[in-house]
């Protein structure tokens, strides 16, 4: 299992507390990540989200790209996964500046690519927002130009949505022959272009069996396909680790104590413009990325057993939210990585 958390970009993840001590700075998230590298935490996802999503649209919010490119000078050893959404940016350019900070990072950038549900945000800063199969038909073509652009020395493309003629990019970025491309989808439009375009799978957060069905369907997916199986199976997750059981359902009643706000107003988005597998109430939505349903809340014991559960169902990343930030990522990092892989131990103590 390798451990992977959110970069706090948006000041928090629960809806329903107003101060979360997490500032949505730049400072902030430098402080986060290169603690985080200390602790031993492999990867951080940096949503892109023009908006903010958690606190509401009109507070502040990190932009993805920059503040990955910045954070790649910063840090070492750590993977910064961004998303990237088909309908906010040009291929070829979006290809120059990944193999860029791909560099800048000595080949530890990846992207998640995510084909958008907000339609407000996309009418305020000139996304481009259609039917639900047509992001992804959009979504294919523009992971062809990523690649084709990042593997040939000269690209052409004649498409429905991209064209280019002879295109050239260099440098190349340094993995090859692509940074890897995770992304997450649980309609059946959305599942088969990850399974043929794509290269790691990533969840929002279910229970054991529900994770462990959709593994293995993504699995018989991508045999159909003429790619190598997939390198990664990720699953988003919000912990609360305490040294007792009553102490971490009492925090669990907390944040989930639902407080109709401007926080929820991606929620109708959210569940209308996606074709979710299971149905989303207010009360997981407290929550960012359903990330209560793997119920990692307890003690570092309870917490660790469970982690051991999804990883012999297949996932094989977890990116984990925490709150507050930095204090509660250096419990879990200390209290439950070191259980579920003793090695972690010397990490957790640096």
């Amino acid at each position: 299992m390798k451990f992977g958390f959110w970069l706090p970009i948006f000041g928090g993840w629960l809806r329903n507390v107003e101060d979360e001590q997490m500032p949505p700075t730049f400072n902030y998230a430098k402080k986060v990540i290169q603690q985080a590298e200390k602790l031993g935490f492999d990867t951080t996802l940096i949503a892109e989200l023009f908006l903010n999503d958690i606190k509401g649209p009109q507070e502040d919010t990190l932009e993805a790209w920059s503040t990955a490119a910045a954070l790649a000078a910063v840090t070492e050893k750590i993977e910064i996964m961004t998303a990237i959404r088909p309908g906010f940016h040009n291929p070829a350019i979006a290809a120059k500046a990944t193999a860029n900070i791909d560099h800048i990072s000595n080949g530890r950038f990846t992207l998640n690519v995510v084909s958008a549900w907000w339609e407000e945000e996309a009418r305020q800063y000139g996304g481009i927002f259609t039917e639900h199969d047509e992001r992804y038909d959009r979504t294919k073509e523009f992971i062809d130009v990523l690649k084709g652009l990042w593997t040939e020395d000269s690209f052409s493309y004649d498409g429905k949505y991209y064209q280019l003629k002879d295109t050239k990019l260099f440098p190349k970025p340094v993995q090859r022959p692509n940074p890897i491309l995770y992304a997450g989808g649980e309609s059946p439009k959305g599942k088969e272009v990850i399974a043929s375009h794509c290269d790691a799978y990533v969840m929002h957060g279910g229970t054991v069996e529900e994770v462990a069905a959709k593994i293995a369907g993504m699995k018989e997916k991508r045999a159909e396909t003429s790619n190598q199986p997939f390198q990664s199976f990720g699953m988003a997750a919000y912990v609360i680790c305490r040294d007792t059981e009553e102490e971490a359902q009492a925090e669990l009643a907390r944040i989930t104590e639902v407080k109709e706000s401007d926080a929820y107003a991606g929620f109708k988005d959210f569940t209308s413009k996606s074709q979710l597998e299971q149905q989303l109430q207010l009360q997981d939505y407290s929550v960012s990325n359903r990330g209560l349903r793997p119920n990692l809340v307890g003690t570092p014991e309870q917490i660790a057993a469970r982690v051991k559960e999804y990883e012999q169902a297949g996932v094989d990343l977890l990116l984990l939210q925490f709150s507050p930030q930095l204090e509660e990522m250096e419990r879990f990092a200390k209290q439950v990585m070191q259980l579920v892989h003793p090695q972690a131990e010397e990490l957790a103590k640096a």
